[in-house]
């Protein structure tokens, strides 16, 4: 065992690189990091060439890298995701200053849920809907680095979602010399973190050694009077060398988040409550507000602290709405996983690579509803009977009043809050739960032909088991939950069956072959790779409630058979419990070549197929339809992505662009399907995407360091969207043609000053974010009415607004989210002056210095939502979404000690 007494920390310096940086390894999975080390060290003549830390190594895709150096130049415990937002085609609207609060990642204008996740070869994405969640990463301390993939993945990708491309991140080694890192930040907003992280240093003459690490961070949310943000995360791992590069590693993983929502406010800046109305409309999150106007409207009030007032026997009391606010709603997650790492060599020319994990996710999102003492008719004869009906005539030739979790409300039978009675209407907590259990494993084979051929085969399994469920909870006098997680003892209705808004079990597995070929020619001028992938996906869907609707409502009795059987009887027509079984696959092929032109220029073209499969979430939707249903079950989102780009590589400057062209087919989203006569989840049609991305990076001098980034993406919708239709039959359309996918900026460039004067180094980051459509139809938010494309009346004329709809009709917001600047600064100072190791030091970080006021993180939708009447043939106008506050300027300051 060696002992290093020395203060240490992460050096400067910017590290960014399209492919690479003086580490090889950039790949997710062992097999990936080790086919592609080959083509750093070969397609090299006297080492990886850096200015200032930027490196641009050929290969045939477009990737992009970051390492330890830049990762923690930011603030303390940030999310990787907002770290990458500094790459060409990424953008990240993070809903804090911290990290620790969720935000929204596009690449190249593909949202996340299309995006692959993946630590330590571990997919990160949800099981059931593929969505990444930001505040839910590994600390940065941790991280050696992170890749990105513009567009592609890599051919042994555990992903069923990756059109987009694929985020992988990869954990740090155990260090050599034992040594104990301690790191301490405060700052704005109440702001606390403590770092500690313990390595063992070398245990054996062979090189076994280990880490430990924990941390906890806490902090307010920095827009309302109430939400608080509380995280606390452990990670274990063991480095055992078996000779040459060959290695085994155990590693684990758990972190704990406990956090409100905040900062979502309805994407309108009308300041009354419509024309005719003149009444104020504040800022703030409630439907009837709207959202900030300036810097100041961005801080607001909300109903807290407040009381729920005591029953009262004899008396029906309404629910209460303390506690009801968005803003009160929380956010758990227990999540946790245990991954192993192995390369072997089994001979001098075959190499072994088996990677299993296993993942256990636990957490919600959702708020109150008003839960009813009382029972509920579920006979639709006479129509439904209401509460009174049901307390003096439970059972008759037209009423069969029960318990169970109808129409989106819980109905006990019994007293709830305690007084006696049960005649009241009282608030309960009743978020959407879900628990995962997840095991996967990569194995894979090198083989080297020659020393210019080699080949790789490559399985891939994962399976998930989501266990999906909505019991309900009890909230205190103050409006807080009881237990942010209501599945931990839910409530029960007076049969003893625990009340769920919805009851299903999933299981998502994926069986994947892959292959893929380098051969170096020409002098090993010429780099050329030729993969295929062939993944194999089963959703197995048990859906344990009655779908009332395409929309995907839902009446649920749990385990009362009973019940379950009388409204089966009663509501015929509604589709009932039962299971289904999609299967989905295709072939992937993923080629390219590099080709250095002379010393310094390189030139790389790269072909690949991606595949999103249909979640699982929208896929239960179906369930309302009778099985074989035409348009319930959709095809995967597929794409064709071609990259072309060159390369400059020198002593003093590196410099790399990129052109992209992007086949975007079967988009997926909830929309109008004129043969079921509903919203469902099908396939909207193609899309084209292309751009530039690019950046230079420039050292003049040791001391300085420059780099610029920047690029352009432009979408185009093939067709109209069907959203509805006539009395006659004849569709209505989404104006969409021709015109730009939502929530993508149009452009986006910044750049990076470094500098290092004496023992003071100090880095200003600036990004600027272009427009962002609100909609797919590039149009402005109104109130009043509208006539649709393609409308008609009942008689088939042409529709037109009355002069009483022309004067209530108006816009609200405009069609995009205005452009922005995000500049942050960050500040280091070696304390060696003071008699401390020179790596000793405080950090200072500014979140958005400039103080900017923008819009923050949005998906971007269809179209506004509206009701169209078939009468008249004219829409109404629907509420426009809600959106996110981007995060205001932030102080805060760390202090690094490692022993």
């Amino acid at each position: 065992m060696r002992l290093n007494i020395a203060l240490t920390a992460a050096t400067s310096g910017l590290a960014i690189g399209v492919a690479a940086l003086a580490t090889p390894a950039f790949a997710q999975s062992v097999g990936s990091v080790d086919f592609e080390k080959e083509i750093i060290v070969t397609g090299t003549r006297s080492g990886t060439q850096e200015v200032g830390g930027v490196s641009a190594p050929d290969t045939s895709k477009a990737k992009a890298v970051l390492t330890a150096e830049n990762i923690q130049r930011q603030n303390p415990g940030q999310t990787i995701l907002d770290t990458i937002n500094q790459i060409p085609g990424v953008n990240f609207q993070n809903n804090d200053a911290y990290g620790s609060a969720g935000g929204t990642l596009s690449i190249r204008g593909f949202s996340s849920d299309r995006i692959s996740l993946t630590f330590d070869g571990v997919p990160l994405n949800d099981s059931g809907n593929y969505a990444i969640y930001s505040n839910q990463q590994i600390d940065p301390e941790l991280i050696e680095q992170v890749n990105v993939n513009l567009g592609t993945t890599d051919v042994d990708s555990p992903t069923a979602s990756a059109v987009g491309g694929t985020v992988n991140l990869r954990s740090k080694k155990p260090d050599h010399d034992m040594g104990i890192m301690l790191s301490g930040s405060a700052g704005e907003f109440d702001f606390m973190r403590i770092f500690v992280k313990v390595e063992t240093g070398d245990l054996t003459e062979s090189g076994l050694r280990a880490f430990a690490s924990a941390s906890r961070a806490t902090n307010d949310n920095p827009f309302n009077n109430y939400g608080k943000v509380a995280k606390q995360q452990y990670n274990a791992k063991i480095y055992q060398p078996l000779g040459g590069d060959d290695f085994f590693s155990l590693s684990g993983h758990y972190n704990q988040n406990r956090n409100n929502f905040f900062g979502s406010l309805p994407l309108r800046t009308d300041t009354t409550q419509s024309i005719a109305n003149q009444t104020g409309r504040n800022a703030g999150p409630l439907s009837g507000n709207r959202f900030p106007i300036t810097k100041l409207e961005r801080f607001y009030t909300i109903n807290a602290p407040c009381m729920i007032p005591d029953g009262v026997n004899g008396t029906a009391q309404a629910a209460s709405n303390c506690g009801t606010e968005f803003d009160r709603r929380y956010n758990p997650s227990n999540t946790g996983n245990v991954r192993a790492q192995l390369r072997l060599t089994l001979a001098d020319n075959l190499i072994l690579n088996v990677e299993p994990s296993y993942q256990y996710v636990k957490a919600n999102g959702g708020g109150t509803v008003t839960g009813e003492e009382g029972l509920r008719d579920i006979n639709p004869a006479g129509g439904t009977a209401n509460l009174a009906a049901c307390r003096t005539t439970p059972t008759s030739a037209t009423n069969n009043c029960v318990t169970g979790y109808i129409g989106g409300r819980p109905y006990f039978g019994r007293d709830i809050n305690g007084d006696g009675d049960m005649l009241d209407s009282v608030t309960v907590l009743a978020p959407s739960q879900t628990q995962t259990h997840r095991i996967g494993v990569i194995a894979g084979l090198r083989y080297e032909m020659d020393e210019s051929n080699t080949l790789r085969l490559t399985y891939t399994f994962d399976r998930a088991r989501h266990r999906q469920t909505g019991e309900v909870g009890m909230v205190a006098y103050t409006g807080e939950p009881l237990d942010v997680f209501p599945v931990n003892a839910g409530l029960k209705d007076s049969t003893g069956a625990i009340l769920q808004k919805r009851d299903r079990l999933s299981y998502a597995v994926l069986h994947q072959v892959s292959g893929e070929y380098r051969g170096q020619f020409m002098d090993d001028r010429l780099t050329v790779t030729a993969g295929v992938r062939a993944p194999f996906f089963r959703r197995d869907l048990n859906q344990n409630c009655f779908t009332t609707s395409a929309g995907g409502f839902l009446d649920c009795f749990g385990t009362n058979s009973a019940l379950n059987s009388a409204y089966a009887t009663l509501n015929p027509a509604v589709s009932g419990p039962q299971q289904r079984v999609f299967n989905f696959s295709k072939i992937l092929p993923n080629v390219g070549f590099t080709y250095r032109v002379v010393d310094d220029l390189s030139v790389f073209a790269n072909f690949s197929q991606g595949l999103s499969v249909p979640g699982t979430d929208s896929l239960y939707n179906a369930f309302y339809f009778a099985p074989g249903t035409a348009g319930t079950k959709p095809l995967p989102e597929t794409t064709d992505n071609f990259d072309l780009g060159l390369r400059y590589r020198s002593g003093k400057i590196q410099a790399s662009v990129s052109g992209y062209y992007n086949q975007f087919r079967n988009r997926l989203a909830s929309a109008y399907d004129p043969v079921l006569d509903q919203n469902v989840y099908r396939n909207l049609g193609n899309v084209k995407k292309y751009g530039v991305d690019g950046y230079v990076a420039y050292q003049p001098a040791d001391f300085l360091t420059l780099y610029a980034f920047g690029s352009v993406m432009k979408s185009e919708i093939r067709d109209n969207i069907v959203i509805g239709e006539n009395t006659d039959g004849s569709p209505i359309y989404a104006p969409t043609a021709g015109k730009r996918e939502a929530g993508a900026p149009k452009y986006s460039w910044g750049g990076t000053v470094r500098g290092k004067f004496g023992p003071m180094e100090i880095g200003l980051t600036a990004k600027r974010t272009g427009e962002r459509y609100v909609y797919d139809t590039n149009e402005a938010t109104f109130q009043g009415s509208f006539v649709p494309l393609g409308a008609k009346t009942s008689t088939g004329l042409t529709p037109s607004l009355s002069n009483a709809q022309s004067a209530a009709t108006g816009q609200i917001y405009g069609a995009t989210a205005a452009a922005y600047w995000l500049v942050n600064l960050d500040m280091r100072l070696s304390l060696e002056g003071l008699g401390l190791n020179d790596q000793t030091y405080l950090q200072l970080n500014v979140y958005n210095l400039t103080d900017s006021f923008y819009v923050g993180g949005f998906g971007g939708g269809l179209v506004q939502s509206n009701t169209f009447n078939r009468t008249t043939g004219v829409s109404s106008y629907g509420s426009p979404g809600f959106v996110q506050i981007g995060a205001p300027r932030t102080v805060s300051g760390t202090v690094v000690f490692k022993f």
